[in-house]
């Protein structure tokens, strides 16, 4: 068994506790399913892939947090819970400071100029791996579900919709689940950091354009 199958044996239990009530399309399966595509992704950029498995596993404990305060929580405030979690399945010590760097600045995006911009590969693949989940089928029915979760309208027409970069993390609720791909996830592939996650986002972004303009036309009852 690799090193990497051996933690995550190790944190799946504590991590299914934790996510156990998460119903807003950042449950265990989403970590799951970055883990894998932040392993896709290291196996043709490089990387630490032991750092790079731990991190996309716990990426998400801050959105936990979240829930259990009633406000946004940075990854940064989860720091301290990612550290005692890999303390106590005897993590190396010389890679906790990896993972808890890559889980810190996970979030980071390259067009908000306010924030600190990150190099490592392990960090930049968990970005990568991070936002490929929230785009593509899956990002579809992951948006739709996080606004169903969060009172957010499916679609508002009364509102335009913002293509600039006025978006950033911690804006408020967005003014609709259509109003989100706007705003974010459709600049998603031009913000990959990774040749590899360029390439699969590609598809990805185009299927949701796609969607986004149907959902638009039926909306609006227009079948021309």
């Amino acid at each position: 068994m690799k090193i990497l199958d051996n933690y995550i044996e190790l944190l799946r239990p504590i991590v299914e506790e934790i996510f156990e009530e998460e119903s807003s399309g950042h449950d265990i399966s989403h970590l799951e399913r970055t883990m894998k595509n932040a392993l896709f992704i290291q196996r043709y950029e490089g990387g630490d892939e032991l750092v790079i498995g731990v991190a996309t596993f716990l990426h998400d404990i801050h959105r936990i947090m979240q829930n259990e305060k009633g406000r946004y929580c940075t990854p940064k405030e989860s720091l301290s819970k990612i550290e005692e979690i890999l303390n106590s399945v005897d993590f190396p010590k010389d890679k906790l400071s990896l993972v808890m760097h890559a889980i810190e600045y996970h979030e980071v995006y390259n067009w908000d100029k306010n924030v600190k911009q990150v190099e490592d590969i392990e960090t930049l693949i968990l970005q990568d791996a991070d936002n490929l989940d929230a785009i593509g089928a899956i990002g579809i029915a992951r948006t739709f579900n996080y606004g169903g979760a969060h009172g957010v309208n499916m679609y508002n027409p009364n509102i335009p919709l913002i293509t600039d970069d006025s978006y950033s993390e911690d804006s408020d609720i967005e003014a609709s689940t259509i109003h989100h791909f706007y705003h974010k996830l459709f600049k998603l592939g031009d913000n990959m950091n990774t040749k590899t996650a360029k390439i699969l986002a590609s598809d990805k972004i185009d299927f949701m354009k796609n969607y986004v303009d149907v959902f638009i036309k039926e909306w609006n009852g227009d079948y021309k």
